[in-house]
């Protein structure tokens, strides 16, 4: 897990000097700090630049949460468990993943956007702040949170002289021009209005050491707006000096001077105020801001800003152009407009791993919410938003079993929080139901090639919860969620599922839907060590396949579990016949996920043989890829099987290290092993081989050792560990006779010795 997930900053941050310095310091006074102000005052900035600030504090990291694209307050845990980078596969509810996983730990969680959620985020966040001491939470919000031993730290606007140096450097950003205006004085430039001379009649321009940011004399420096230094105060004074309304006036610069902006600004105020001039709520005076910003847009401008509404998140232009596009906004005018709402700050840019998106701040969101519900066209843009993303699910779907399958991950990840919306729309709607069905049965892959089973059995228990009266996407829903309920090991639910899903798709003749059905119910049967049963099941289906023309990473899966079973029951060779037809398959379709398992069969045969450098080659491969792909389960057992091969090479000290490191993945995953006494035969096996070699304190060191490492530096060490291994052990010492299902305690290397490291009854890591 990385330590930190904290967004860089893409401008110079500007002032607030006395604020940093009080909120880091409040941080280690008090473990709840919330940052309350109006919108658009600079709350979110300011305390992501603190959090920066603090990372050496935090042991274990500095996570972000954002929570304001969320509706349904159910997700919030889900949303904490992402941001703590977690994969879960358990049926646990997240609050408990939540609270076992920051239990011991030293963490800094940063929650922002949460005041629409408060009712339901502030009993959350008391409880893990009572169960995890070593927890600090910086929330940030327009309201507080109200938990006992909460510190409420209200942020104020800037000051004068801050306000004025933000609108001088976002307007130079902007491209404004830097000569000051009539009335300013002559010579008045960036540095003369920072109080560093410059020479006299020269204007700073953008790019030049006056204009630049970070140049000595302890200021930032950028050219003043066209109106002089007392007309950019008076700017500031009216825009009371919140960050976003000063930003968006930057933006106008470009194409107004100072005083044409206070004309306009002077009317918008005499007009909310009956024609007082008294002092302005400064909510109102950043929906004045906003409220003029708008007016100097173009008509096409406002309906983009309108329409964007609808994006809870990041949105990158393909889905812009699909769903704000139409005959009052031809799709090829989208990106033009983009680019003005760019240039006028009502949108920000960010390169992505799914590639460059757009982003549009709350606030200015919310008013262009307020505009589409004014043109009555939300129901419309909200349906819109979910048919392309449902499109996308879809696209994703059939591009899994291809060469993009890694392009297709990215994308999923970047595209959560669209996904989650069009989830929720088709829930809300009764007649959609059928919808909701076949969008999480979709997102199969993203349940389960993605580490996301616990997100995943949510959607899909609350759309199969509804009757839809289409058959077909029902089915789907039921035998994926058969799927993920079988790799959470909640096999009750699974039988369930799949059960009703045969019944249903006999009564219906859908024979791809049966064949799905047995696959899975194979696959219970193999996490069961009942291999016969497992063996007969998954055949059929296969049979059912092929007879359908059925072939995706399901299949090829199908295909990986009966070569498992087969090696479990002593068919190695009718198991790496399986195995190497599916590699084959993959490199001719470019397809990762599924041979990443294929390798791990191939691995643990080659081992059997005896040949150690093959198997580390294969299990290496196999983790890197089960780790780009957050597949915690395929990683687990890649690594246990590592750490085996690695014992057999000689290193024992190593190997009890990786075997430390799978523990804690365990946890994350569910049942260790799926309690499974054949998948737990290569456990013991090498755990008798290194504690013998070692000796039971040394094991217990290096197993501990390896229980300490975090997810990503236990990737890391299977990696690398055994390159330059010691002189192996003899295959004939190392390799155990073939597994069996019934009576493995008779395979040796499978004693679980008294006096584990675990101290849980000589379970060690099964």
């Amino acid at each position: 897990m990385r330590r930190s997930n904290l967004p860089a900053e893409l401008n110079r941050f500007v002032g607030r000097t006395t604020e940093q310095a009080a909120l880091t310091a409040l941080l280690d006074a008090s473990r709840l700090v919330t940052v309350v102000g109006v919108g658009g005052v600079g709350k979110t900035r300011l305390a992501l630049r603190a959090a920066a600030r603090a990372q050496k504090r935090y042991s274990d990291g500095v996570r972000l949460a954002e929570l304001a694209p969320l509706r349904d307050p159910e997700l919030i845990e889900y949303a904490l468990v992402e941001a703590l980078d977690l994969t879960d596969h358990t049926p646990r509810p997240p609050r408990e993943v939540l609270v076992e996983h920051l239990a011991e730990r030293r963490t800094l969680l940063v929650v922002d956007g949460f005041e629409h959620l408060v009712e339901d985020c502030a009993p959350l966040v008391r409880e893990l702040l009572e169960h995890a001491p070593g927890l600090t939470v910086l929330a940030i919000g327009r309201r507080p949170l109200r938990v006992m031993g909460e510190t409420v730290f209200p942020l104020a606007p800037l000051g004068e002289e801050d306000a004025m140096t933000l609108l001088a450097e976002r307007a130079a950003e902007a491209g404004a021009p830097s000569l000051a205006g009539p009335g300013a004085g002559a010579g008045v430039g960036a540095g003369a209005f920072h109080g560093v001379p410059t020479r006299t009649g020269a204007p700073a321009r953008p790019g030049t050491a006056a204009a630049r940011p970070g140049v000595p004399g302890g200021r930032a420096d950028g050219p003043v707006p066209a109106g002089g230094r007392d007309a950019v105060r008076e700017l500031c004074r009216r825009l009371d000096g919140i960050p976003l309304a000063l930003e968006l006036a930057a933006g106008r610069l470009p194409l107004l001077s100072v005083e044409q902006m206070l004309h306009r600004l002077d009317d918008r105020f005499r007009l909310l105020t009956d024609g007082a001039r008294g002092a302005l709520p400064r909510h109102q005076t950043l929906r004045t801001a906003i409220g003029w910003s708008h007016e100097l847009c173009t008509p096409e401008e406002r309906l983009l800003w309108a329409r964007l509404s609808v994006f809870p998140g990041p949105f990158d232009l393909e889905a812009v152009e699909y769903v704000c596009g139409g005959p009052e906004l031809p799709p090829e005018r989208i990106l033009d407009l983009l680019g003005e709402l760019l240039a006028q700050s009502l949108l920000t840019r960010e390169d992505t791993p799914a590639g460059p998106a757009y982003r549009m701040l709350d606030t200015v969101s919310a008013y262009g919410a307020e505009w589409l519900a004014a043109l009555d066209d939300t129901e419309r843009m909200r349906r819109r938003h979910r048919d392309w993303y449902m499109g996308l699910a879809t696209w994703c779907e059939l591009e899994w079993f291809s060469p993009r399958q890694p392009e297709v991950a990215t994308l999923t990840e970047a595209a959560l929080p669209h996904l989650r919306a069009a989830l929720e729309l088709c829930l809300e709607l009764p007649e959609d139901a059928h919808l909701a069905q076949h969008l999480a049965g979709t997102l199969w892959f993203a349940w389960v090639g993605c580490g996301r089973l616990s997100e995943g059995r949510h959607w899909l228990d609350r759309a199969l919860a509804l009757e839809s009266g289409h058959e077909e996407a029902r089915l789907k829903a039921l035998w994926v969620l058969g799927y993920v309920a079988v790799l959470q090991g909640d096999g009750t639910a699974a039988v369930a599922a799949l059960h009703e899903c045969g019944e249903r798709a006999r009564s219906s003749r859908n024979a791809l839907a049966e064949a799905y059905a047995t696959h899975r119910m194979g696959c219970l049967a193999l996490l069961t060590d009942d291999m016969p049963r497992a063996e007969e099941l998954i055949g059929r289906a296969l049979d059912a396949y092929r007879e359908l023309g059925e072939l995706n990473s399901n299949v090829l899966m199908a295909q990986i579990e009966l070569a498992m079973a087969r090696a479990f029951r002593g068919d190695q060779e009718g198991a790496g016949a399986l195995s190497r037809e599916v590699r084959e398959v993959c490199e001719e379709r470019g397809e990762l996920w599924a041979r990443a398992y294929a390798l791990y069969v191939l691995g643990f045969l080659a081992w059997t043989r005896g040949a150690y450098g093959e198997a580390r080659e294969l299990l290496t491969e196999c983790v890197s890829i089960n780790d780009s792909f957050r597949d915690l389960v395929g990683l687990v057992l890649a690594i246990e099987l590592l750490a085996l091969v690695t014992v057999s090479e000689g290193d024992a000290a190593e190997a009890a290290v990786l075997q430390g490191a799978a523990v804690p993945v365990w946890d994350t995953v569910g049942v260790r092993l799926f309690g499974s006494e054949a998948f737990d035969v290569p456990r013991a096996l090498c755990e008798r081989q290194a504690e013998e070699a070692l000796g039971a304190e040394a094991y217990g060191a290096a197993f501990r050792a390896g229980q300490g490492l975090s997810a990503a530096e236990a990737v890391e060490r299977a990696l690398v560990a055994g390159r330059n291994p010691a002189v192996g052990l003899p295959a004939e010492e190392s390799a155990p006779r073939p597994f069996r299902t019934a009576g493995t305690a008779a395979v040796p290397g499978t004693r679980k010795p008294a006096g584990s490291p675990t101290g849980k009854g000589g379970e060690a890591a099964g």
